[in-house]
């Protein structure tokens, strides 16, 4: 939203509860102390040494088992790497809405003015939405809205003109960015992905840009980003290598097969094939169907049917969940491009932009 004197502030709160939560998980016990203690003389010391942070450092004992901080962290590594990741993002808003807060405050001692008066004068010109745009709103998404058009109308209006409101201030910073040379010297977060030799993947080996998606093949979300992703593998053609990772959820009684499925589909040459099959269809995903699927297809009728019968690859699906944990990933679908992260079916245009930027980065390098 564009910038007003609120802006300074109305992120704190947030910094304040993670602050909170972070500290609530500091204060460890180093192994050695802990193993040497006996008795409540040894506690103490042991509570003197604690916080150091190592990986060693032993948070606990059960029987005289002790229960390290590098144990208790792999049990919450998918949480502990959304918190990093969450506090790296709120950082970097907070530093976009200063380099806006900047921008502004340079601008208008330029032209003598208040920001406030900047912005007004920015605003003043444009025109109010029309009763043909509100009727077009209106009729494109009539039936998500569910209201008579003399009910929803002042909303639609308002939206309107907010939507061409931000317009303009976005055409304006991308305007002062240029005029004033903004330089940003903070780095993108990067999740390291552990790899896996037998994912399926399209683009070459070099390409700038990987982009590493966690999916479902029973998630509609999952079904939803396809077809952005198969834009982004036209349009990028060789700059972009596409690495498809498994993450079947629980709640999801076929995807675990379907997964399976897939990764036997792949033995026979055919991954991508099966891969859009599936999801034309996230209904159509029982084992009798996945069986048809893959007739379909052309593939070996024994072979698939012995391949998805014997679990050959639920291994390799296990692998992909462990590993797509570890990086973070709670739900699907799930993408690091080169290692920075998007969650859901986000719209081309924003996956685009974030493959834009890794490529004047130089891919990430």
């Amino acid at each position: 939203m564009p910038w007003n004197r609120e802006m300074k502030t109305s992120w704190l709160p947030s910094v304040t509860v993670l602050a909170a939560a972070l500290v609530t998980a500091g204060c460890f016990v180093q192994e050695e102390a802990a193993r040497a203690s006996d008795g409540p003389a040894g506690d103490a010391q042991a509570a003197e040494q604690a916080g150091s942070g190592s990986e060693d450092a032993v948070l606990a004992e059960v029987g005289g088992v002790p229960i390290t901080r590098v144990r208790v962290e792999e049990d919450l590594a998918a949480e502990l790497q959304r918190i990093d990741r969450e506090r790296h993002e709120l950082v970097e808003r907070g530093m976009e809405q200063a380099i806006q807060r900047e921008l502004l405050t340079l601008e208008a001692a330029a032209k003598e003015v208040e920001v406030d008066e900047l912005l007004n004068q920015l605003y003043a010109d444009i025109p109010e939405p029309t009763e043909g745009q509100v009727d077009a709103f209106y009729e494109a998404r009539k039936s998500q809205i569910n209201q008579p058009k003399e009910t929803v109308a002042p909303q639609i209006v308002n939206y309107l003109r907010q939507q061409e409101r931000q317009k303009v201030y976005n055409d304006l910073l991308t305007e002062l960015r240029d005029r004033y040379e903004v330089r940003r010297f903070m780095e993108p977060m990067r999740v390291e992905v552990a790899s896996a030799a037998s994912a399926p993947t399209l683009g070459p080996s070099d390409a700038p840009v990987t982009i590493v998606e966690f999916s479902d093949f029973q998630c509609p979300y999952c079904q939803r980003l396809a077809p952005t992703l198969d834009k982004v593998v036209e349009e990028y053609g060789d700059k972009v290598r596409l690495v498809f990772r498994q993450f079947p959820l629980p709640i999801h009684a076929d995807a675990q097969k379907a997964a399976e499925a897939s990764l036997c589909a792949a033995d026979g040459g055919k991954f991508w094939e099966m891969h859009d099959k599936m999801f034309e269809n996230i209904q159509q995903l029982s084992v009798d169907q996945l069986k048809a699927s893959a007739a379909a297809l052309g593939l070996d009728e024994e072979a698939f049917g012995a391949c998805l019968d014997s679990g050959k690859h639920a291994a390799a699906v296990a692998d992909d969940l462990q590993a797509g944990r570890a990086a973070g990933v709670t739900g699907t679908p799930a993408m690091f491009v080169n290692g920075r992260f998007l969650s859901g079916a986000v719209p081309y245009e924003q996956l685009a932009a974030l493959i834009d930027d890794e490529l004047e980065r130089g891919g990430g390098e």
